[in-house]
Order: structure tokens, then sequence, then C-alpha cells
């Protein structure tokens, strides 16, 4: 991009290899101060080609996703107590759709000791994870594969998940906006995820702190349509009133601070909050 210094581009190159960048790791391959780092990466944040996360910057999105691989990088450690808080949700002997997604990866990995549960997805990663586990039976919606990350969409997917009516979906979203809709970026993926959500009867939406500070072009649903809200820190004030008055139950996997989007956020609502250790 013109304009770039040539660290600049160099760091714009690793977070779109990478999907992220941190701010110590930089400082140590430049050799340069973490000052420093924080002026590059507050310039690039300037110019919306990266978004700013605690301790370093993510690839800023609207209309295009990051791969696929390179999300498995981003808040990995967060995605991985959010999937097994939210497997801490799942009885045993239930049945549940579980949709595309690298969070909703992390809940398939924490499923594998349950026992007798049916599980719907559309997404060929999840089925590797759990078809051998002999008490967990796995249904793959047919229809074309996404070479880019293994999810089957389209209509016969679609009309696949419509034959089924589950006990619980785990579903993610790519991004959330400060007024509650549930957004990402293929509106076929979307059409399978409004599927899922329309034959459920509880859903459960697994989605860390990140994706409160995206944007992405198509609607899968408002927040209100779910039940229960799996994530990493507390929610910001708007999000969180949202959430206390329509009685959805917010799950926080780890101990962090709550997310501010901006600087007249106040405390989250505690009623409909609980933490991960006491799920």
């Amino acid at each position: 991009m013109a304009g770039l210094s040539h660290r600049q581009t160099e760091i714009l190159n690793i977070a779109r290899a990478s999907g992220r960048v941190m701010v110590e790791e930089l400082a140590r391959r430049f050799e340069v101060s973490a000052q420093t780092i924080r002026k590059d990466l507050n310039d690039l944040c300037e110019r919306r080609s990266l978004t700013r996360i605690h301790g370093g910057a993510i690839i800023a999105s609207g209309v295009e996703n990051l791969a696929y691989e390179a999300r498995r990088f981003v808040a990995a450690d967060e995605k991985k107590a959010i999937g097994a808080a939210a497997a801490s949700l799942i009885p045993n002997g239930c049945s549940l759709f579980i949709n595309i997604g690298t969070t909703t990866e992390e809940v398939a990995s924490a499923l594998t000791s349950h026992e007798d549960l049916l599980v719907i997805t559309n997404n060929l990663n999840v089925a590797m994870l759990l078809y051998r586990h002999p008490r967990i039976e796995v249904v793959v919606a047919g229809g074309t594969v996404r070479r880019a990350d293994g999810a089957v969409v389209g209509s016969t997917a679609t009309q696949l998940i419509g034959q089924f009516k589950v006990d619980y979906a785990i579903i993610g979203a790519s991004a959330i906006d400060e007024e509650g809709a549930l957004l990402d970026f293929d509106y076929r993926e979307v059409q399978v995820a409004q599927a899922i959500i329309a034959n459920a009867r509880s859903v459960m939406l697994v989605a860390d702190s990140t994706k409160l500070r995206r944007s992405a072009p198509v609607r899968i649903a408002h927040i209100t349509q779910i039940q229960t809200f799996v994530t990493d820190s507390p929610l910001p004030a708007g999000l969180a009133n949202i959430c206390h008055s329509r009685g959805i139950e917010v799950v926080v996997a780890m101990d962090k601070p709550q997310v501010d989007l901006d600087d007249n956020a106040a405390d989250a609502a505690p009623a409909t909050l609980r933490s991960a250790q006491g799920a």
C-alpha cells in the first residue's frame, strides 16, 4: 500500500499470513521498541488495514473473511476455553447441530468424552473429530464442499437440516454488531445457519470478543434468537443489556476484563452473567 514503510508492509504481510500480529513478537523480530511497533499498528489501523486486539492486531475485515487456517491462530486460547465451557453445558443423550467455524470445532473437540450424542453438522472438520467415537453418531449434511474450510453449503445441506428437530444448536458468527446482529460473509453459509437456528430447541452462540470489533455483510440472525452466549470476556454494556432484557444466559469462559467498544461503556448487567467455572 502506498505510504507504508517497509516495516509496516512486512507487518501487514505477516498479519495476512497468520491472522494476527503481537507487539512483543514484532518488536523482537524487527529489533525495535514495543512503542515503535504500537505506532506502526496504530497507523495500519487508521488505514483500516488492521484492527487492534489486546497486545496486538488482526486483519481488518468487512467483505472478506480471513483464511480459515489463519483464523485458527486468532484468539486460539480463548476459543479453546469457549469450546470447553460450551461442551460442559451439553448433556449426554441429546441431539445437536454444529455449524462451520473454528470455535464450533473447539466445542466438538471438547465433546469427545460425551455419550449417546447425535450430531448433525455441515462442517467436515467436526465430522472428522467426532466420527471415531462409538458413543457419538454423526450425520453430515450433503451438498457442495467449500474447499477453503470444509463447510458443506447450499440448498441440499439446508434441506437435510430441515428434516431434524434437535435439542441444541452450536453456532458461530464472523461478527456481532453493537445492536446484536450476528453477521457472516457467505450467504450460502448463512442460509444453513438460519436453518439450524430454526430447527433447534435451544441455540448456543460461541464467539470470542474479537468478533465484537469486526464487521461482515450478511445477517445470520439477531442475538435475541439465541438462548445462550458463550464468550471469553464480559460483554460491553449495550450488548449485555440486550442479553439481560431478553433472558439470554451469558457464560464467560475466561477471567478477563469487560470489552469496551466505546468510552462510555458501563458495567455489564450481572443477572445474565456467569463464569464458566460455575457452569
